[in-house]
């Protein structure tokens, strides 16, 4: 109920402190008012409160005094910033300092009453008893992980910072901007963002704004009333009025067209959308989560993409690594991935991954990240014909059987063999020259120094004497080696080797 919400209004100026005031108690919520930093410290000490209003600029300090003080003190109040018009830069401050949202002078009214009602959504008195102990805390954050928090598997030291973020930034109103390459899991991380955010039970709308005609994107964001062009049958509502009272996630925001980047900005500054066809303006109560797999940095200076909405979605940043940089977490990705799909297919017992299997996957470069890995396990259930998932199920574009490579060169000489009573008595050949200076012992017993560039070196060699035999013919060449000629140029351009025309 209202009637137990507790606000402080903080403003320096007597007129605005009472048009605060007088339109919050006609509200229902209990207020009370202080004019400085310090006069407001005295009464949060005394007293307790579930939101702060409070203006950016006051005579003894501002509003991020107050928000660096309630932070050093573990209080949880929301706070709610007001600050000058045309100052996006003390906004954005505010924000990544910790502020639930800001208002931009002269307020509107209307504004003000939204935000308010958004920040007391689901807010709770706050508890000012002793916190507890490091572990047990640790232990409580860990048995209330939300859905989409236990998704983003792995422990890496990459992945323990993704979510303590995702967990921090969840309690603002602020935009984020999620980046990373393709299939990293962007949306995954909007997603926890969403659900550990006191607006995870309205709706969460997800947009890939690469996907949308540019003659539909108004239409599609912002909605229609009926007979607005032809073909307008019907009202119908646009992304922004879907997600009102949630999240809208805004995939590849990096493909928008700048005309629509400006359309965007204006909704993103004003709170409020015009559906087409409509004169006037509703007002909105979303949060924005942006995802680009592009550096949205170089677009603006490029003049690709739009500066001032750069700042506004840029407000606090999530960088989701690659999976090549987090490979330490693969076996509990794949294994939560593969218990997926054992549940949506209801296969059991849940397929697992035998040892050369997981081993060829530690080894393999995952260009498509995630994604790539679901759909080759994916397809490896379907091919496996037992419980366990073993190395040929994979199909890997660039796997390579080092055994039997190392047999084709032994039975030809050109590499060491596994055997101590014979060694070839031919040289390496010249293009494994690289190896052979690396390791100058290499026809001994001595192990390489650096398995990946000697089995580099040893691949080398036999594509180079494949496309020799078939005259730099890298289908044929390929062929050969039983690989497509997609394989055969990835190869090649991962060992970096050239053919004349």
């Amino acid at each position: 109920m209202t009637a137990a919400h507790r606000l402080l209004v903080i403003d320096d100026e007597p007129d605005l402190r009472t048009l605060y005031e007088l339109t919050l108690v006609r509200e229902g919520y209990d207020v009370s008012c202080a004019g400085t930093v310090e006069e407001a410290w005295d009464m949060l000490l005394r007293e307790r409160f579930h939101l702060l209003i409070s203006d950016m600029r006051l005579p003894d300090g501002n509003g991020l005094d107050l928000l660096h003080r309630l932070e050093q003190q573990g209080r949880s109040e929301r706070v709610v910033v007001i600050t000058a018009y045309g100052s996006a830069e003390n906004a954005v401050e505010a924000l990544k300092a910790g502020a639930y949202d800001y208002l931009t002078k002269p307020v509107d009214l209307r504004q003000f009453r939204a935000v308010v009602a958004s920040a007391l959504g689901r807010a709770v008195l706050p508890d000012f008893t002793p916190k507890p102990a490091a572990r047990t805390l640790e232990r409580a954050r860990e048995d209330a992980r939300s859905p989409a928090l236990q998704r983003m598997a792995g422990d890496s030291l990459a992945m323990q910072q993704v979510r303590a973020l995702v967990e921090k930034v969840a309690r603002s109103m602020a935009p984020v901007l999620v980046s990373g390459e393709s299939g990293t899991g962007k949306e995954l991380v909007a997603r926890a963002i969403h659900e550990v955010s006191a607006r995870g039970g309205e709706p969460f709308v997800a947009v890939n704004c690469g996907a949308i005609p540019e003659n539909l994107l108004e239409a599609e964001f912002f909605g229609y009333r009926k007979g607005a062009f032809t073909g307008a049958q019907e009202d119908r509502q646009g992304f922004f009025q879907a997600a009102q009272g949630g999240t809208l996630f805004l995939d590849e925001i990096g493909e928008l067209p700048l005309a629509m980047q400006s359309k965007l900005l204006r909704v993103i500054q004003e709170r409020a959308v015009r559906p087409l066809g409509s004169v006037n303006e509703a007002a909105i109560n979303v949060r924005i989560v942006s995802a680009t797999h592009k550096d949205l940095a170089t677009e603006v200076q490029a003049g690709r993409f739009r500066q001032d909405l750069f700042y506004r979605l840029n407000v606090i940043s999530v960088t989701v690594p690659p999976l090549r940089e987090r490979v330490g977490d693969l076996p509990a990705i794949a294994a939560a991935v593969l218990q997926r799909i054992a549940h949506d297919a209801g296969v059991s017992p849940v397929p697992s991954l035998a040892p050369r299997a997981l081993d060829a996957l530690v080894h393999y470069s995952f260009p498509g990240n995630v994604r790539e890995l679901e759909n080759l396990l994916h397809r490896a259930v379907a091919l496996s014909g037992g419980p366990q998932i073993e190395r040929d199920d994979l199909a890997l574009p660039d796997m390579v059987d080092s055994d039997s490579v190392l047999a084709e060169l032994e039975a030809q000489g050109a590499a060491p063999t596994r055997s101590s009573e014979a060694r070839p008595a031919v040289a390496l050949p010249t293009v494994a020259a690289t190896a052979a200076s690396a390791w100058p012992d290499v026809a001994d017993e001595r192990l390489p120094d650096d398995l990946v560039v000697y089995l580099d070196a040893v691949e080398r060699s036999v594509l180079e004497r494949a496309l020799a035999l078939h005259r730099n013919n890298r289908t044929a060449a390929g062929a050969s080696l039983k690989l497509s000629l997609r394989q055969m140029r990835y190869r090649m351009a991962r060992l970096g080797i050239t053919v004349g025309d």
